[in-house]
């Protein structure tokens, strides 16, 4: 399997995480990229660096002035008396606020979920890049037929169309999607992570060219809270475009497995030219953001289920936090996946 990476997605570096009102080291940091290409080396597999594909196909998805922000907004921040190294927002809009304010600390609650996505000096550097990626491994699926990994980091998948969120910038599997429109008139996303795919169901939610699926832990008790019930299924042209299957605390192995055919069965209807599988690596037993108790036979046996849709695919890299079993976990979801398509 063709792995895509550019060594200057580490570029974004966040320091400050909010958990449970502690300030915490980020658990999105560059160790967690690290771990990735260390796990993958020893299958010997190929890394090569990313097309530059430039900003159009980020345009495709993304707000314009929301990639101004991206790109631009740190220097305006760092330039208000006291500011932080890093923009975090004190304030956002809610359902009773609904103006675009002009001053910097307004805008960048506007432009921001949470408190989860810190900007600093290198975040868009890194997030174009990681976008980048998604697009060489969609490319390389157009090209040849073959799947590869985008291992992006920053990840994407809590990015909206004009909002960061949840450690999220850009949303790699939406633009990745977009690109692969031009080939094929349906694309599926199906979302792995722990977390659901908020911000990639919020770009597509009125959309029927753009299936997309998401196994998550049950909102109601984690993040993103707001999003990711069973009763969101789309709206508009793309009712009935939008599956979400949100699963207990505590989920394990067989659970996982046994939800799947229920995604299985809503893509096959859908019957999508290609397939991306936003791969979360939280759900692992051993994830400091722990919800599922999923092991690393759990992920080889993921990898190799996912790998029987009879359609070509692309997978792209979402969560998973730094622990021993990282790089093992990746391996393991990879090696699943390449057996089964090779039997």
């Amino acid at each position: 399997m063709q792995i895509y990476f550019d060594e200057r997605q580490q570029q974004h570096s966040p320091k400050a995480f909010l958990l449970r009102g502690k300030v915490v080291d980020s658990p999105e940091r560059p160790e967690r990229a690290e771990a990735f290409l260390a796990a993958l080396a020893q299958g010997k597999h190929p890394v090569s660096a990313p097309t530059d594909h430039g900003e159009d196909p980020i345009h495709a998805v993304h707000d314009p002035g929301y990639l101004h922000f991206l790109r631009s907004g740190h220097r305006s921040w760092s330039a208000e008396p006291g500011a932080s190294p890093e923009i975090t927002p004190n304030i956002h809009p809610n359902r009773h606020m609904a103006t675009k304010p002009s001053g910097m600390i307004g805008v960048v609650g506007w432009y921001t979920a949470d408190t989860a996505c810190p900007v600093g000096a290198n975040t868009w550097e890194g997030a174009y890049w990681s976008a980048q990626t998604a697009l060489s491994a969609a490319d390389h699926l157009v090209e040849t037929g073959q799947t590869a990994l985008a291992l992006c980091r920053p990840p994407g998948h809590h990015a909206y169309h004009d909002m960061a969120g949840g450690f999220c910038f850009l949303n790699n599997a939406a633009i990745a999607a977009q690109r692969l429109r031009q080939v094929h008139d349906r694309v599926a996303i199906l979302d792995v992570d722990v977390h659901h795919g908020n911000g990639t169901q919020g770009i597509f939610y009125d959309r029927s060219d753009v299936l997309t699926v998401s196994l998550h832990g049950d909102p109601s008790v984690f993040y993103p809270w707001y999003a990711g019930y069973a009763e969101e299924t789309g709206q508009g042209a793309g009712a009935d475009c939008n599956l979400n299957i949100p699963l207990p605390r505590g989920t394990g192995d067989q659970e996982f497995l046994d939800a799947l055919p229920d995604a299985f069965d809503k893509i096959r209807a859908f019957d999508p030219g290609a397939v991306i599988v936003a791969l979360g690596l939280d759900g692992s037993e051993q994830d400091p953001l722990q919800f599922f108790q999923i092991t690393t036979e759990g992920f080889r046996r993921m990898g190799a289920a996912i790998a029987g849709l009879p359609y070509p695919i692309m997978i792209e890299q979402e969560g998973g936090y730094p622990s021993p079993i990282l790089g093992d976990n990746l391996r393991a979801f990879v090696e699943g996946f390449e057996d089964a398509r090779a039997g």
